[in-house]
Parts: C-alpha cells; sequence; structure tokens
C-alpha cells in the first residue's frame, strides 16, 4: 500500500471499482491505443498515410499485442509510456510488412497522445459523476418532499437559532448539488477536447509534402481553405467524440485545474452535509444518523457506539481532493510550449482527484439514501431552552405594540430568567405585566411560542426547489 487507494483493504471505501478501472495503467495505455489507430484511418481517410499501413496499425492497436513487463521496463529508461508503446505497436506492424509499421504515429508527439488519453480518462469519470449527482439529487428530493414540514431547530454558532424545517435544509443541499450539475455541464466543452497539435503546438509535420498521397495545395488560395493539418485534426477528433481545439494547450492546463477545482467545490458540498450529519448524531442531539448497518461504526471496547464513519469518510476524502485541487492550480504554471515537472505533478494528482471524489459521492449517497431521521428528538431539542428557540416570534409579534428595540431586551431579560428558574418562556410572558399592557392574550403568546408556527417560507422555499428540478 502507497496510498489508501491501492490498499486491498482500503480501496473500496475511498474509491470505486469502476473509477480505479478508468484509471488503471490498462485503460490508460488501451486510450494511447485508441489514439494511435483514431490517428491512423484519419490519416489514411486523407491519403497522409497509405492505407495498408492504417489497416495493420488500427489491427494492432489492442492491448493483448503489448508486453506489459518491458512497456514498464523502457518507461523507467525513457521517462515517459508514449515511446514505449509506439515502439511495440511499430514492431508488430513491421512483422505484416517491413517498413510499414513507421507511418504509425505519424506527426504526433507523446504529449498529444498522453492529453488525449486523460481527456478520455476525464470523460468517463464525469460519467460516474453525473451518475452519482443524479443519485444524490434523487435521495435529496425524496428527504425535501418527506420532511418539508417537520420542524428542527436551525443552529447558528453551533447554538440553537430559530426553527426550520428538515426539508428546508436538505432543500438547500439539494439546490447546492443542482448547480453542481450545472457547472460540470458548463465546464465539460472546455475539458473535453483533443490534443493533436505536434512537438511545439504547431502540426508543422501534417502538410502534403509529408503526406504519402496529398496533392500540393492549389495556388488558388480559395480551393481549399482549410489546411491539411486542421482537417486531420478534425476528423481524428470526430473519430474519438471530443472537441476541436482552438489552439494547443500544452501547457496552457486551466482546464484540468477548473475539472480539479469542482471536484474540490463538489466534494466540499458532500463534506458539509456529512459535518451537519455528524454533529446531529452526537449524542445530546440525536436528531439524524447514519444508515443502521450491523457492527458498522463500532468500538473495539464501548459496545454502545455507533460512530458516523460513513461522514468521516466523506469529510477525510472531501479534504484530501482540495489539498490536491491546489497541486493542479500549480501546474497551472508550466515553462514555455513543454513544462519541466509541471505536467508530472497532473500524473500523481489527477488519479488520486478523481478516485477520492468519485468514492466521496459514493459514500454521499449511501448516507442520504439511509440516513434515519429522527422527528421526536427534533421536537425534544425544540422544547429545551424552555420557549426561546421562538424569541424572535414573540419579540416581533410585540415590538408592534412597544418597540422592536424594547421587546428585544424584555425578551432577552424572559429567555434569561427562563434558563436560570427552569421555567418556560409562555409561563413567563403570561405573568409578565408590562407583557400584559402590551395587548397580546395568553392564546396568542401560545401561537407565537409553537416552534411549528415560526417556520417561514421553509415549506414555500421547499417547493420552490422542488419545481426547479
Amino acid at each position: 500500500m502507497t496510498t489508501v487507494i491501492d490498499s486491498p483493504i482500503f480501496t473500496n471505501t475511498f474509491s470505486t471499482p469502476a473509477v480505479r478501472a478508468i484509471w488503471s495503467d490498462a485503460q490508460r495505455t488501451t486510450y494511447y491505443l485508441h489514439f494511435e489507430a483514431a490517428l491512423a484511418k484519419s490519416q489514411a481517410q486523407l491519403g497522409i498515410i497509405p492505407q495498408n499501413a492504417a489497416d495493420e496499425i488500427i489491427k494492432h492497436c489492442k492491448p493483448e499485442f503489448l508486453d506489459f513487463d518491458l512497456l514498464r521496463q523502457q518507461t523507467e529508461l525513457i521517462g515517459y509510456p508514449v515511446l514505449p508503446v509506439v515502439q511495440q505497436l511499430v514492431a508488430k506492424v513491421n512483422e505484416v510488412e517491413p517498413g510499414l509499421g513507421e507511418w504509425t504515429h505519424w506527426g504526433a508527439t507523446t504529449q498529444d497522445v498522453t492529453d488525449t488519453a486523460t481527456v478520455l480518462q476525464l470523460r468517463d469519470t464525469i460519467a460516474l459523476v453525473e451518475a452519482s449527482l443524479e443519485s444524490i439529487t434523487a435521495a435529496l428530493t425524496t428527504l425535501c418532499e418527506k420532511y418539508k414540514t417537520t420542524p428542527m431547530p436551525a443552529r447558528s454558532n453551533l447554538q440553537q437559532a430559530v426553527p426550520v424545517s428538515f426539508g428546508f435544509k436538505m432543500a438547500r443541499l439539494l439546490a447546492t448539488f443542482r448547480r453542481h450539475a450545472q457547472r460540470l455541464r458548463e465546464l465539460k466543452p472546455r475539458l473535453l477536447v483533443l490534443q493533436f497539435s505536434g512537438a511545439a503546438g504547431t502540426l508543422a509535420t501534417i502538410s502534403p509534402s509529408s503526406s504519402y498521397n496529398v496533392p500540393l495545395p492549389s495556388p488558388d488560395p480559395d480551393s481549399d481553405p482549410e489546411p491539411l493539418g486542421l482537417r486531420c485534426q478534425r476528423l481524428l477528433a470526430s473519430h474519438l467524440k471530443l472537441g476541436i481545439p482552438e489552439i494547443a494547450w500544452h501547457t496552457e492546463r486551466d482546464t484540468l485545474a477548473e475539472f480539479s477545482s469542482f471536484l474540490a467545490l463538489l466534494t466540499a458540498t458532500c463534506a458539509k452535509f456529512a459535518t451537519d450529519l455528524k454533529l446531529l448524531s452526537q449524542s445530546e442531539v440525536n436528531e439524524a444518523r447514519e444508515p443502521y448497518v450491523p457492527h458498522r461504526g463500532s468500538s473495539s471496547t464501548m459496545p454502545q457506539k455507533r460512530n458516523p464513519i460513513g461522514s468521516a469518510y466523506v469529510c477525510a476524502m472531501a479534504s484530501s481532493v482540495r489539498q490536491l485541487a491546489g497541486g493542479m492550480v500549480e501546474a497551472v504554471v508550466a515553462d514555455h510550449e513543454r513544462s519541466t515537472g509541471a505536467w508530472e505533478v497532473e500524473w500523481i494528482n489527477l488519479p488520486q482527484i478523481c478516485a477520492l471524489a468519485v468514492g466521496c459521492l459514493e459514500q454521499t449517497r449511501c448516507l442520504l439514501e439511509g440516513v434515519e431521521v429522527d422527528e421526536e428528538a427534533m421536537q425534544r431539542n425544540l422544547a429545551l431552552s424552555k420557549g426561546a428557540v421562538v424569541s424572535e416570534a414573540v419579540m416581533m409579534g410585540l415590538g408592534k405594540t412597544m418597540g422592536r428595540q424594547r421587546a428585544h431586551d424584555v425578551v432577552y431579560g424572559l429567555c434569561r430568567r427562563a434558563q436560570l428558574e427552569d421555567k418556560s418562556l409562555l409561563e413567563l410572558l403570561c405573568a409578565d405585566e408590562e407583557i400584559k399592557e402590551a395587548g397580546l392574550s395568553d392564546e396568542e403568546l401560545g401561537r407565537l411560542c409553537d416552534p411549528g408556527n415560526y417556520l417561514g417560507l421553509s415549506e414555500v422555499m421547499v417547493e420552490r426547489v422542488l419545481k426547479g428540478a
């Protein structure tokens, strides 16, 4: 074990089999071969390389033709895995016909292949993220609908504030996850873009003079306005179902940093929910708990313990994603047209970011789909303050006749007395002479002191979020 993602024990806790498969050596190398096959197909269509060479290149662009142990050895020597892959592919095609394999990788460079493979891996990762977001928003929608009028204490600075509904709390989260889904839709066209530009990004090697069977351009500039290199680029992007780059992005890495930062934001929202759930599950609060699974979160010494282990995992993974995403922003600072070290930071950080983020989303989904909500505990906790949780409602009710500031001071003093004398705020309100002079009856005071009557527009706002689905 070098990371928890690699650990046979921890691997399914901090990632998933699907995301690990995407970022495996096998899949990355497979995407190198997809690039080479699509490049050969495109170039044969344009007459840049012979069709029989393309046919054999495509036929041999399969992982089973590679010696992965040799690939490891050559990568350790050369420093990059693309050239060893190309060398093995060339050798296999040359076995069919000497010299035919030399058309492999025509006009491409190592970073073209590597970056495009990374984009293909990110596309697969995004599919997992989108599926998780769909499940999470579905679970939140169910919670919003079920608990849209269930009162509970809102908390500010870890103390009871005013009543809200649990559905309102979940609706805020639902709206946030929907914004994340929108962010993902917006960044995809910027991120899922081909890299194919050659050594310094100018596509200098793809020209009629260096091609197998492409006629020289017509002297008439209007006869073929798109240069051969751009036609090849466009065709390659089409075969790989990727966007066409506006210009080379070998050392312009903003889109990778943007996606990493997006995952940092997304998992931070997961951690916000997990943090609230941890606090709500404290023994003294106990308003919501993680799904019950026998022995999950149990202690080796205290049989009564039911630790919020899923929430702890979510917070740990989200924190790690945020730290690693910072490294991806650092990697944007790349030198000239090919970086010396910044690029390799991405190799270290990006697979971990994606694996941890998908693992974090999976843990969050499980928590939301099975969260236990204790409505009776919420009612008990609303009563703990002896009415102080609705003191704002009382203040506003009294403020119409005695003025808001005076009402604030009077209610403040009565709330203090309620705690010291172990009496309810309503009892003290009904006995207070100044309150009586304000003209509110005991019944009116009773209504003001009912937390269920002071949910504000909780239900309306929940419905508004639900209608925005």
